[in-house]
């Protein structure tokens, strides 16, 4: 993987981080969701006159993404909703590119060389690391909460591993990466908004007035952090691609400690060198 594909991909995870600790410090966490999603899909529609059109061999695959990233957004909120972003990120990151490592070779033929698979875990126990890291002992009615947010994290892992495949197949056919990427996100946030004003549409248009400001710098955040790694897709393998793009958890803790103020321990620290050992192995395989 060139220089310039993993600098772009952790410039991408470092997006990815921004916009999801924007959802997760919303005051209404699907609300928030759904206001970053109707960002993306205008700043897309403003921009997609000016791109390419997808190649048609890819429209079914744009289709189908489309319906996925629903689902991706309806389950990041929840277990945002549900628990602490420590105990969820670490969750969904990590398990998807594993899952997206073990299909990618039966459904799309890309092997990855013994040392890509051993930065691929490496990143991926990191991350893990990191999880169990945050754990603190159960307490009355945390317990419960904590076990809804991990069935909302690893269900969505699998969401996440579905449509990063779906879409590493279906950028390549397209012929044109940030049109395909604009097309995804005006897809899924019509249909999130279409959805959110059937159901909350007078909670939507209230919490719009105040919140605006999220629609711009969430939209923007998650269009370029998946533009720019859909991209990558196309110059190097989905799953290495994947497994690097989780680094975000990384800038995530950077941001918990700078701005949030979190204390970070030695077990995270520990953690931390373990998903750069990873990237350092992804950067030279």
């Amino acid at each position: 993987m060139s220089g310039l594909v993993v600098a772009v991909v952790l410039f991408a995870a470092l997006l990815h981080a921004s916009w999801n600790a924007i959802v997760k410090a919303g005051k209404d966490t699907f609300l928030t969701t759904v206001l970053v999603s109707a960002g993306a899909a205008l700043i897309s529609l403003a921009v997609l006159p000016f791109v390419n059109t997808p190649a048609p061999a890819s429209w079914p695959y744009l289709a189908a993404s489309s319906v996925a990233q629903l689902a991706y957004y309806s389950l990041l909120a929840a277990a945002y909703k549900a628990g602490d972003m420590s105990h969820a990120y670490p969750l969904m990151r990590g398990s998807a590119p594993l899952l997206v490592a073990l299909a990618s070779w039966p459904l799309i033929g890309e092997r990855l060389s013994s040392m890509q698979m051993g930065a691929v875990a490496c990143i991926s126990a990191g991350i893990f690391a990191l999880y169990f890291a945050a754990r603190t002992p159960a307490m009355p009615g945390i317990a419960q909460s904590a076990g809804r947010a991990t069935a909302f994290a690893l269900g969505n892992a699998c969401v996440i591993a579905s449509y990063t495949l779906i879409d590493g197949i279906g950028v390549r056919l397209s012929g044109a990466p940030a049109a395909y990427t604009m097309w995804i996100f005006v897809l899924n946030g019509a249909g999130l908004l279409l959805w959110t004003l059937l159901r909350r549409r007078a909670g939507l248009f209230a919490y719009a007035q105040t919140q605006w400001q999220l629609a711009a710098f969430g939209g923007f955040g998650t269009l370029a952090s998946y533009g720019l790694a859909l991209w990558a897709m196309t110059q190097a393998p989905v799953a290495a691609v994947a497994a690097l793009r989780e680094t975000s958890i990384l800038f995530a803790i950077a941001i918990a400690a700078l701005f949030l103020r979190e204390k970070i321990s030695s077990r995270r620290y520990l953690a931390i060198a373990l998903i750069a050992a990873g990237a350092i192995l992804m950067r030279i395989a």
